[in-house]
């Protein structure tokens, strides 16, 4: 690589300078581009944000080369900085992620402030997540709500694996049962509140989604159905049934789809509140609907 800017040929910076014109030259905008090429070069070092700062300008050491190079390639083939990293930050927390699971999203933890808010009243509540992936909603939730119980079902036993590192990285793998299971079948007795994260991608919109997402994430966490609501119906319809009288589900919907998911609610009766609440972009994100009591 050659050096780039004014950076002196042979330190890090400029590596990490051309390394962003390459990942520009990649279709990544030129902010990200530059960010991702620090990360990863940090990521290559162990060095957190100070230290590169300050070492930026020392000579290449041995080795950093040929690591650096390679994962400057992946990411210019669009592979997601989450699976380069092994890591993501979500609530606070620092999650294991890898090709087995969805990479959290920031709008996801709107789930997260939801539940809190519903479940902090409640002695010890149970908690279910469903389709729990890399297992950052039940993993949040546990460290937010010291008395809760969960239960994280997912269909994936590899996604299984990580939301278990995940849990026992925290220290909250004592209170949180990992179950192999489709959506809600795996429970046997009333939840107060029910979570998910769920497939919602229409299967028409899979040309429109950024390379990351279309070729590298499993779509089996990214799509439900023609509409993108095959999951969501199974979901609510569960939920009506396996939700204590005044419990709560908590769930993201996709872009456009919230006439359809509050008339999915509205449509059963068996619903006392619904909210739909905005993602920080004003897109409504997460449905809140509490069971009637009666």
């Amino acid at each position: 690589m050659a050096a780039g800017g004014n950076r002196p040929a042979g330190t890090l910076g400029a590596e990490v300078a051309a390394a962003r014109e390459r990942l520009a030259a990649a279709g990544i905008a030129g902010d990200e581009a530059g960010l991702d090429a620090v990360l990863l070069a940090r990521h290559v070092l162990g060095w957190d944000a100070a230290t590169w700062i300050a070492r930026e300008t020392e000579p290449v050491p041995p080795g950093f080369s040929e690591a650096y190079r390679a994962l400057v390639a992946r990411r210019a083939r669009r592979e997601p900085m989450g699976y380069l990293l092994g890591r993501v930050e979500f609530w606070g927390l620092e999650l294991a992620v890898s090709p087995a699971v969805l990479i959290p999203r920031p709008e996801s933890e709107i789930i997260v402030e939801a539940a809190v808010e519903v479940a902090r009243g409640l002695p010890a509540p149970l908690i279910v997540d469903v389709g729990t992936g890399s297992g950052c909603l039940a993993v949040a939730l546990a460290s937010a709500l010291p008395a809760a119980r969960v239960l994280a079902v997912d269909v994936s036993e590899p996604a299984l694996g990580v939301a278990r590192r995940n849990a026992a990285r925290h220290r909250v793998d004592r209170r949180i049962r990992f179950v192999r299971g489709d959506v809600l079948d795996p429970l046997r007795v009333e939840a107060d509140l029910i979570v998910s994260n769920p497939p919602y991608v229409p299967k028409a919109e899979r040309h429109h989604l950024q390379p990351e997402v279309r070729a590298y994430e499993p779509p089996e966490a990214l799509f439900g159905g023609d509409d993108g609501l095959d999951v969501i119906r199974r979901l609510v319809a569960g939920a009506e049934t396996r939700l204590r009288p005044g419990g709560w589900l908590i769930f993201e919907l996709g872009v456009g789809q919230q006439p359809a998911v509050r008339a999915l609610l509205e449509r059963s009766g068996q619903w006392r509140r619904i909210d739909i609440r905005p993602d920080l972009q004003g897109i409504p994100r997460t449905a809140i609907a509490q069971r009637q009591t009666g």
